[in-house]
Protein backbone atom coordinates (compact mmCIF):
# COMPACT_ATOMS: atom_id res chain seq x y z
CA UNK A 1 0.00 0.00 0.00
CA UNK A 2 1.37 3.32 -1.10
CA UNK A 3 0.91 6.56 0.75
CA UNK A 4 -1.48 7.78 -1.95
CA UNK A 5 -3.63 4.70 -1.55
CA UNK A 6 -3.60 5.23 2.22
CA UNK A 7 -4.82 8.81 1.75
CA UNK A 8 -7.53 7.69 -0.68
CA UNK A 9 -8.76 5.10 1.83
CA UNK A 10 -8.88 7.69 4.61
CA UNK A 11 -10.73 10.11 2.37
CA UNK A 12 -13.24 7.44 1.38
CA UNK A 13 -13.74 6.35 4.99
CA UNK A 14 -13.52 9.82 6.50
CA UNK A 15 -16.91 9.60 8.13
CA UNK A 16 -15.89 6.43 9.93
CA UNK A 17 -12.68 8.11 11.15
CA UNK A 18 -14.52 11.21 12.29
CA UNK A 19 -17.21 9.14 13.95
CA UNK A 20 -14.77 7.05 15.93
CA UNK A 21 -12.77 10.15 16.93
CA UNK A 22 -15.87 11.99 18.07
CA UNK A 23 -17.08 8.96 20.03
CA UNK A 24 -13.79 8.57 21.84
CA UNK A 25 -13.56 12.29 22.66
CA UNK A 26 -17.15 12.38 23.91
CA UNK A 27 -16.69 9.27 26.04
CA UNK A 28 -13.45 10.60 27.56
CA UNK A 29 -15.09 13.96 28.20
CA UNK A 30 -18.06 12.37 29.95
CA UNK A 31 -15.83 10.09 32.01
CA UNK A 32 -13.59 13.01 32.97
CA UNK A 33 -16.59 15.02 34.09
CA UNK A 34 -18.09 12.10 36.01
CA UNK A 35 -14.92 10.98 37.82
CA UNK A 36 -14.49 12.49 41.29
CA UNK A 37 -11.80 15.09 41.67
CA UNK A 38 -8.57 13.95 43.24
CA UNK A 39 -6.33 16.32 45.23
CA UNK A 40 -2.60 15.64 45.60
CA UNK A 41 -0.61 16.99 48.56
CA UNK A 42 3.19 16.90 48.62
CA UNK A 43 5.61 16.79 51.54
CA UNK A 44 9.29 17.40 50.80
CA UNK A 45 11.92 15.69 52.98
CA UNK A 46 15.65 16.39 52.93
CA UNK A 47 18.16 13.72 53.95
CA UNK A 48 21.55 14.82 55.22
CA UNK A 49 23.73 12.22 53.52
CA UNK A 50 26.96 13.54 55.09
CA UNK A 51 25.71 13.50 58.67
CA UNK A 52 27.15 10.80 60.92
CA UNK A 53 25.77 9.59 64.20
CA UNK A 54 27.97 11.06 67.00
CA UNK A 55 27.04 8.12 69.25
CA UNK A 56 27.68 5.27 66.83
CA UNK A 57 31.13 3.69 66.82
CA UNK A 58 31.18 3.30 63.04
CA UNK A 59 29.81 6.78 62.36
CA UNK A 60 32.25 7.37 59.52
CA UNK A 61 31.35 4.06 57.89
CA UNK A 62 27.65 4.84 58.25
CA UNK A 63 28.15 8.21 56.56
CA UNK A 64 30.01 6.49 53.70
CA UNK A 65 27.14 4.01 53.32
CA UNK A 66 24.69 6.90 53.07
CA UNK A 67 26.60 8.27 50.08
CA UNK A 68 26.09 5.06 48.11
CA UNK A 69 23.83 5.28 45.02
CA UNK A 70 21.26 2.88 46.43
CA UNK A 71 20.74 4.78 49.69
CA UNK A 72 17.94 7.05 48.43
CA UNK A 73 16.30 4.11 46.66
CA UNK A 74 16.32 2.24 49.97
CA UNK A 75 14.70 5.21 51.70
CA UNK A 76 11.99 5.29 49.01
CA UNK A 77 11.30 1.59 49.61
CA UNK A 78 11.03 2.24 53.34
CA UNK A 79 8.49 5.02 52.80
CA UNK A 80 6.44 2.79 50.51
CA UNK A 81 6.63 -0.17 52.91
CA UNK A 82 3.65 -1.62 54.74
CA UNK A 83 5.25 -0.89 58.11
CA UNK A 84 5.20 2.86 57.46
CA UNK A 85 1.67 2.68 56.08
CA UNK A 86 0.42 0.82 59.16
CA UNK A 87 2.09 3.42 61.35
CA UNK A 88 0.18 6.10 59.41
CA UNK A 89 -3.04 4.24 60.17
CA UNK A 90 -2.14 4.24 63.87
CA UNK A 91 -1.15 7.91 63.96
CA UNK A 92 -4.27 9.10 62.12
CA UNK A 93 -6.63 6.91 64.16
CA UNK A 94 -8.42 5.57 61.08
CA UNK A 95 -9.52 2.47 62.97
CA UNK A 96 -11.92 4.70 64.91
CA UNK A 97 -13.76 5.85 61.77
CA UNK A 98 -17.05 3.86 61.48
CA UNK A 99 -17.29 4.23 57.69
CA UNK A 100 -13.88 2.66 57.18
CA UNK A 101 -14.68 -0.09 59.66
CA UNK A 102 -17.86 -0.96 57.78
CA UNK A 103 -16.10 -0.92 54.42
CA UNK A 104 -13.34 -3.14 55.84
CA UNK A 105 -15.85 -5.73 57.06
CA UNK A 106 -17.69 -5.75 53.72
CA UNK A 107 -14.54 -6.30 51.68
CA UNK A 108 -12.57 -8.68 53.91
CA UNK A 109 -15.13 -10.23 56.29
CA UNK A 110 -12.54 -9.69 59.03
CA UNK A 111 -10.09 -12.14 57.48
CA UNK A 112 -7.43 -9.42 57.14
CA UNK A 113 -6.48 -7.01 59.89
CA UNK A 114 -7.79 -3.48 59.56
CA UNK A 115 -4.27 -2.05 59.65
CA UNK A 116 -3.10 -4.22 56.74
CA UNK A 117 -6.21 -3.52 54.69
CA UNK A 118 -6.07 0.21 55.26
CA UNK A 119 -2.32 0.30 54.69
CA UNK A 120 -2.84 -1.29 51.28
CA UNK A 121 -5.40 1.37 50.37
CA UNK A 122 -3.04 4.14 51.43
CA UNK A 123 -0.15 2.64 49.45
CA UNK A 124 -2.26 2.71 46.26
CA UNK A 125 -2.62 6.50 46.51
CA UNK A 126 0.99 7.10 47.56
CA UNK A 127 3.69 8.31 45.18
CA UNK A 128 7.28 8.73 46.39
CA UNK A 129 9.78 10.40 44.08
CA UNK A 130 13.43 11.15 44.93
CA UNK A 131 15.11 14.11 43.25
CA UNK A 132 17.71 13.30 40.63
CA UNK A 133 20.38 15.81 41.58
CA UNK A 134 19.75 16.23 45.32
CA UNK A 135 18.90 14.34 48.49
CA UNK A 136 15.30 15.55 48.60
CA UNK A 137 12.42 13.05 48.58
CA UNK A 138 8.88 14.13 47.71
CA UNK A 139 5.98 12.25 49.30
CA UNK A 140 2.74 12.69 47.33
CA UNK A 141 -0.63 11.46 48.42
CA UNK A 142 -3.87 11.76 46.44
CA UNK A 143 -7.30 11.86 47.98
CA UNK A 144 -10.82 13.17 47.53
CA UNK A 145 -10.43 15.72 50.31
CA UNK A 146 -7.59 18.29 50.14
CA UNK A 147 -7.18 18.49 53.91
CA UNK A 148 -7.15 14.70 54.26
CA UNK A 149 -4.54 14.35 51.50
CA UNK A 150 -2.28 16.92 53.19
CA UNK A 151 -2.71 15.28 56.60
CA UNK A 152 -1.89 11.82 55.24
CA UNK A 153 1.19 13.13 53.37
CA UNK A 154 2.50 14.80 56.52
CA UNK A 155 1.72 11.69 58.55
CA UNK A 156 3.67 9.56 56.09
CA UNK A 157 6.66 11.86 56.63
CA UNK A 158 6.32 11.54 60.40
CA UNK A 159 5.87 7.78 60.25
CA UNK A 160 8.90 7.45 57.99
CA UNK A 161 11.08 9.42 60.42
CA UNK A 162 9.85 7.31 63.36
CA UNK A 163 10.42 4.11 61.41
CA UNK A 164 13.94 5.17 60.48
CA UNK A 165 14.72 5.81 64.14
CA UNK A 166 13.14 2.49 65.05
CA UNK A 167 15.22 0.63 62.47
CA UNK A 168 18.31 2.07 64.13
CA UNK A 169 17.18 1.78 67.75
CA UNK A 170 15.70 -1.75 67.72
CA UNK A 171 18.93 -3.54 66.70
CA UNK A 172 20.84 -1.38 69.19
CA UNK A 173 18.52 -2.53 71.98
CA UNK A 174 19.02 -6.16 71.03
CA UNK A 175 22.79 -5.70 70.95
CA UNK A 176 22.69 -3.88 74.30
CA UNK A 177 20.78 -6.79 75.87
CA UNK A 178 23.26 -9.31 74.45
CA UNK A 179 26.26 -7.27 75.61
CA UNK A 180 24.67 -6.97 79.06
CA UNK A 181 24.52 -10.75 79.35
CA UNK A 182 28.11 -11.07 78.14
CA UNK A 183 29.23 -8.44 80.63
CA UNK A 184 28.03 -10.55 83.57
CA UNK A 185 29.93 -13.61 82.38
CA UNK A 186 33.12 -11.67 81.70
CA UNK A 187 32.88 -9.94 85.08
CA UNK A 188 32.71 -13.33 86.80
CA UNK A 189 35.67 -14.56 84.74
CA UNK A 190 37.70 -11.49 85.71
CA UNK A 191 36.88 -11.96 89.39
CA UNK A 192 37.90 -15.62 89.24
CA UNK A 193 41.22 -14.71 87.63
CA UNK A 194 41.90 -12.09 90.29
CA UNK A 195 40.99 -14.52 93.07
CA UNK A 196 43.33 -17.16 91.64
CA UNK A 197 46.19 -14.66 91.63
CA UNK A 198 45.48 -13.59 95.23
CA UNK A 199 45.33 -17.18 96.46
CA UNK A 200 48.64 -17.99 94.77
CA UNK A 201 50.30 -14.95 96.31
CA UNK A 202 49.03 -15.81 99.79
CA UNK A 203 49.97 -19.48 99.49
CA UNK A 204 53.55 -18.90 98.35
CA UNK A 205 54.20 -15.59 100.09
CA UNK A 206 55.02 -13.70 96.90
CA UNK A 207 53.61 -10.58 95.30
CA UNK A 208 53.28 -9.85 91.61
CA UNK A 209 55.53 -6.99 90.60
CA UNK A 210 57.25 -6.54 93.99
CA UNK A 211 60.75 -6.73 92.43
CA UNK A 212 62.03 -9.45 94.75
CA UNK A 213 63.30 -11.50 91.83
CA UNK A 214 65.46 -8.62 90.63
CA UNK A 215 66.80 -8.02 94.16
CA UNK A 216 67.65 -11.68 94.70
CA UNK A 217 69.21 -11.94 91.27
CA UNK A 218 71.34 -8.88 91.98
CA UNK A 219 72.38 -10.44 95.26
CA UNK A 220 73.45 -13.56 93.37
CA UNK A 221 75.56 -11.43 91.07
CA UNK A 222 77.22 -9.80 94.09
CA UNK A 223 77.96 -13.20 95.64
CA UNK A 224 79.59 -14.33 92.41
CA UNK A 225 81.74 -11.21 92.50
CA UNK A 226 82.69 -11.90 96.13
CA UNK A 227 83.51 -15.50 95.23
CA UNK A 228 85.82 -14.38 92.47
CA UNK A 229 87.55 -11.95 94.86
CA UNK A 230 87.87 -14.64 97.58
CA UNK A 231 89.25 -17.12 95.10
CA UNK A 232 91.83 -14.55 94.07
CA UNK A 233 92.79 -13.93 97.65
CA UNK A 234 93.09 -17.68 98.30
CA UNK A 235 95.31 -18.12 95.27
CA UNK A 236 97.51 -15.24 96.38
CA UNK A 237 97.69 -16.54 99.95
CA UNK A 238 98.59 -19.99 98.68
CA UNK A 239 101.38 -18.57 96.59
CA UNK A 240 102.70 -16.61 99.54
CA UNK A 241 102.50 -19.64 101.81
CA UNK A 242 104.66 -21.63 99.39
CA UNK A 243 107.39 -19.04 99.92
CA UNK A 244 107.53 -19.51 103.73
CA UNK A 245 110.86 -21.46 103.40
CA UNK A 246 112.52 -18.15 102.53
CA UNK A 247 110.48 -16.10 104.95
CA UNK A 248 113.01 -13.31 105.17
CA UNK A 249 112.47 -12.52 101.51
CA UNK A 250 108.69 -12.22 101.90
CA UNK A 251 107.41 -8.74 101.07
CA UNK A 252 105.40 -8.71 104.29
CA UNK A 253 108.57 -9.43 106.30
CA UNK A 254 110.63 -6.89 104.44
CA UNK A 255 107.90 -4.32 104.81
CA UNK A 256 107.43 -4.98 108.53
CA UNK A 257 108.70 -1.95 110.51
CA UNK A 258 109.48 -3.83 113.71
CA UNK A 259 111.59 -6.43 111.93
CA UNK A 260 113.43 -3.68 110.06
CA UNK A 261 114.12 -1.85 113.35
CA UNK A 262 115.32 -5.01 115.01
CA UNK A 263 117.63 -5.80 112.08
CA UNK A 264 119.02 -2.28 112.27
CA UNK A 265 119.70 -2.65 116.03
CA UNK A 266 121.27 -6.07 115.32
CA UNK A 267 123.55 -4.58 112.70
CA UNK A 268 124.72 -1.81 115.06
CA UNK A 269 125.30 -4.28 117.88
CA UNK A 270 127.34 -6.57 115.62
CA UNK A 271 129.39 -3.58 114.44
CA UNK A 272 130.13 -2.53 118.04
CA UNK A 273 131.04 -6.10 118.92
CA UNK A 274 133.47 -6.25 116.02
CA UNK A 275 135.10 -3.03 117.18
CA UNK A 276 135.36 -4.26 120.78
CA UNK A 277 136.83 -7.61 119.69
CA UNK A 278 139.67 -5.68 118.07
CA UNK A 279 140.46 -3.98 121.35
CA UNK A 280 139.25 -6.43 123.98
CA UNK A 281 139.08 -10.16 124.18
CA UNK A 282 136.08 -12.42 123.71
CA UNK A 283 135.66 -12.89 127.41
CA UNK A 284 135.59 -9.25 128.20
CA UNK A 285 132.39 -8.33 130.02
CA UNK A 286 131.41 -5.69 127.45
CA UNK A 287 131.90 -8.18 124.61
CA UNK A 288 129.86 -10.81 126.41
CA UNK A 289 127.09 -8.29 127.09
CA UNK A 290 126.93 -7.30 123.39
CA UNK A 291 126.95 -10.97 122.37
CA UNK A 292 123.93 -11.62 124.62
CA UNK A 293 122.21 -8.52 123.20
CA UNK A 294 122.91 -9.66 119.62
CA UNK A 295 121.53 -13.13 120.38
CA UNK A 296 118.36 -11.58 121.82
CA UNK A 297 117.93 -9.38 118.76
CA UNK A 298 118.35 -12.35 116.42
CA UNK A 299 115.81 -14.30 118.43
CA UNK A 300 113.33 -11.46 118.25
CA UNK A 301 113.91 -11.08 114.48
CA UNK A 302 113.29 -14.79 113.93
CA UNK A 303 110.22 -14.70 116.19
CA UNK A 304 108.72 -11.72 114.35
CA UNK A 305 109.56 -13.27 110.97
CA UNK A 306 107.93 -16.54 112.03
CA UNK A 307 104.87 -14.63 113.25
CA UNK A 308 104.50 -12.90 109.86
CA UNK A 309 104.93 -16.22 108.07
CA UNK A 310 102.34 -17.84 110.33
CA UNK A 311 99.94 -15.00 109.60
CA UNK A 312 100.22 -15.83 105.88
CA UNK A 313 99.11 -19.40 106.61
CA UNK A 314 96.19 -18.14 108.64
CA UNK A 315 95.16 -15.80 105.80
CA UNK A 316 95.26 -18.71 103.37
CA UNK A 317 93.02 -20.81 105.62
CA UNK A 318 90.64 -17.88 106.06
CA UNK A 319 90.51 -17.34 102.29
CA UNK A 320 89.77 -21.02 101.71
CA UNK A 321 87.01 -20.96 104.33
CA UNK A 322 85.65 -17.74 102.79
CA UNK A 323 85.51 -19.33 99.33
CA UNK A 324 83.64 -22.33 100.70
CA UNK A 325 81.22 -20.11 102.57
CA UNK A 326 80.53 -17.91 99.58
CA UNK A 327 80.12 -20.99 97.33
CA UNK A 328 77.51 -22.41 99.69
CA UNK A 329 75.75 -19.06 99.81
CA UNK A 330 75.75 -18.92 96.00
CA UNK A 331 74.17 -22.37 95.73
CA UNK A 332 71.52 -21.37 98.23
CA UNK A 333 70.92 -18.09 96.43
CA UNK A 334 70.63 -19.91 93.09
CA UNK A 335 67.93 -22.13 94.53
CA UNK A 336 66.13 -19.06 95.86
CA UNK A 337 66.39 -17.28 92.50
CA UNK A 338 65.12 -20.33 90.62
CA UNK A 339 62.22 -20.62 93.02
CA UNK A 340 61.35 -16.93 92.60
CA UNK A 341 61.66 -17.31 88.84
CA UNK A 342 59.17 -20.16 88.87
CA UNK A 343 56.82 -18.04 91.00
CA UNK A 344 57.28 -15.08 88.67
CA UNK A 345 56.50 -17.24 85.64
CA UNK A 346 53.31 -18.49 87.25
CA UNK A 347 52.40 -14.98 88.38
CA UNK A 348 52.97 -13.72 84.82
CA UNK A 349 50.58 -16.37 83.50
CA UNK A 350 47.95 -15.40 86.07
CA UNK A 351 48.45 -11.71 85.32
CA UNK A 352 48.04 -12.35 81.60
CA UNK A 353 44.79 -14.14 82.36
CA UNK A 354 43.64 -11.10 84.32
CA UNK A 355 44.72 -8.71 81.56
CA UNK A 356 42.96 -10.78 78.91
CA UNK A 357 39.78 -10.95 81.00
CA UNK A 358 40.05 -7.22 81.73
CA UNK A 359 40.42 -6.32 78.05
CA UNK A 360 37.47 -8.48 77.06
CA UNK A 361 35.38 -7.01 79.87
CA UNK A 362 36.34 -3.42 78.98
CA UNK A 363 35.56 -3.99 75.29
CA UNK A 364 32.17 -5.54 75.98
CA UNK A 365 31.41 -2.87 78.56
CA UNK A 366 32.28 -0.14 76.06
CA UNK A 367 30.11 -1.78 73.41
CA UNK A 368 27.28 -2.17 75.93
CA UNK A 369 27.46 1.52 76.83
CA UNK A 370 27.62 2.46 73.14
CA UNK A 371 24.60 0.36 72.19
CA UNK A 372 22.69 1.59 75.22
CA UNK A 373 23.21 5.18 74.09
CA UNK A 374 22.26 4.26 70.51
CA UNK A 375 19.07 2.59 71.75
CA UNK A 376 18.07 5.83 73.48
CA UNK A 377 18.66 8.15 70.54
CA UNK A 378 15.67 9.92 69.05
CA UNK A 379 17.42 11.77 66.24
CA UNK A 380 17.55 11.04 62.54
CA UNK A 381 19.30 12.63 59.59
CA UNK A 382 15.90 13.45 58.04
CA UNK A 383 14.15 16.82 58.17
CA UNK A 384 10.86 18.05 56.75
CA UNK A 385 11.81 20.58 54.10
CA UNK A 386 8.26 21.59 53.11
CA UNK A 387 5.18 20.26 54.91
CA UNK A 388 2.13 19.44 52.83
CA UNK A 389 -0.65 22.01 52.59
CA UNK A 390 -4.22 21.37 51.35
CA UNK A 391 -4.04 21.87 47.55
CA UNK A 392 -6.29 24.55 46.04
CA UNK A 393 -6.75 22.77 42.68
CA UNK A 394 -7.46 19.18 41.93
CA UNK A 395 -4.76 17.04 40.34
CA UNK A 396 -7.08 14.65 38.50
CA UNK A 397 -8.94 14.28 36.30
CA UNK A 398 -6.99 16.67 34.05
CA UNK A 399 -9.51 17.61 31.38
CA UNK A 400 -7.15 19.22 28.86
CA UNK A 401 -4.64 16.39 29.02
CA UNK A 402 -7.41 13.81 28.75
CA UNK A 403 -8.77 15.58 25.67
CA UNK A 404 -5.39 15.61 23.98
CA UNK A 405 -4.96 11.92 24.71
CA UNK A 406 -8.53 11.22 23.54
CA UNK A 407 -7.89 13.00 20.25
CA UNK A 408 -4.68 11.07 19.73
CA UNK A 409 -6.18 7.68 20.62
CA UNK A 410 -9.43 8.42 18.74
CA UNK A 411 -7.47 9.30 15.62
CA UNK A 412 -5.48 6.09 15.84
CA UNK A 413 -8.60 4.06 16.47
CA UNK A 414 -10.47 5.77 13.59
CA UNK A 415 -7.64 5.15 11.16
CA UNK A 416 -7.41 1.58 12.31
CA UNK A 417 -11.17 1.11 11.87
CA UNK A 418 -11.00 2.58 8.35
CA UNK A 419 -8.19 0.20 7.36
CA UNK A 420 -10.08 -2.78 8.81
CA UNK A 421 -13.24 -1.89 6.83
CA UNK A 422 -11.14 -1.49 3.70
CA UNK A 423 -9.69 -4.95 4.16
CA UNK A 424 -13.18 -6.40 4.57
CA UNK A 425 -14.67 -4.49 1.61
CA UNK A 426 -11.94 -3.67 -0.85
CA UNK A 427 -12.73 -1.14 -3.59
CA UNK A 428 -10.91 0.50 -6.43
CA UNK A 429 -9.77 3.93 -5.30
CA UNK A 430 -7.40 4.75 -8.16
CA UNK A 431 -5.43 3.58 -11.16
CA UNK A 432 -2.93 1.79 -8.95
CA UNK A 433 -5.70 -0.37 -7.42
CA UNK A 434 -7.03 -1.27 -10.87
CA UNK A 435 -3.59 -2.22 -12.14
CA UNK A 436 -2.97 -4.29 -8.99
CA UNK A 437 -6.31 -6.16 -9.04
CA UNK A 438 -6.66 -6.81 -12.81
CA UNK A 439 -3.00 -7.12 -13.70
CA UNK A 440 -3.42 -4.98 -16.89
CA UNK A 441 -1.42 -1.79 -17.32
CA UNK A 442 -3.38 1.50 -17.33
CA UNK A 443 -3.10 3.31 -20.67
CA UNK A 444 -4.99 6.48 -19.77
CA UNK A 445 -7.58 8.12 -17.55
CA UNK A 446 -10.71 9.90 -18.86
CA UNK A 447 -11.34 12.95 -16.67
CA UNK A 448 -14.71 13.45 -15.08
CA UNK A 449 -17.15 15.67 -17.05
CA UNK A 450 -18.10 19.13 -15.92
CA UNK A 451 -21.34 21.11 -16.32
CA UNK A 452 -21.74 24.46 -18.02
CA UNK A 453 -20.61 26.37 -14.95
CA UNK A 454 -17.36 24.32 -14.81
CA UNK A 455 -18.33 22.34 -11.74
CA UNK A 456 -17.06 18.82 -11.86
CA UNK A 457 -19.79 16.19 -12.05
CA UNK A 458 -19.18 13.75 -9.22
CA UNK A 459 -19.04 10.26 -10.63
CA UNK A 460 -16.48 7.64 -10.97
CA UNK A 461 -13.97 8.26 -13.68
CA UNK A 462 -13.82 5.86 -16.54
CA UNK A 463 -10.55 4.05 -16.82
CA UNK A 464 -9.32 2.47 -20.03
Amino acid sequence: MTFQQFLLILWARKWVVWGVLASVVIIVLIVSLILPKQYTATTALVIDLKASDPVAIGGGMAAAAQLSPGYLATQVDIIESERVAQRVVELTGMERIPVLQEQWREETNGEVSFQSWMALLLQKQLDVRPSRESSVINIRYSGLDPAFAAAVANTFARAYIETTIGLKVDPARQYAQWFDEQTKDLRDKLQRAQSTLSEYEQTHGVLAGDGRFDIENQHLVELNSQLAAAQGQRADSGARQSEISSAESLPEVMANGLISSLKADLARSEAQRSQLLGKLGENHPQVLELSEEIAELRRRVEMETQRVANSLGTSSRVSTARVAEISAAIEKQKARVLELKAHNDQLAVLQRDIESAQKAYDFVMQSFTQKTLESQTQQANISVLTPAEPPLEHSSPRLLLNMVIAVFLGSLLGVGMALVLELVDQRVRGSEDLSQFVGIPVLGIIPAPTDRSGIRIRRRPAIA
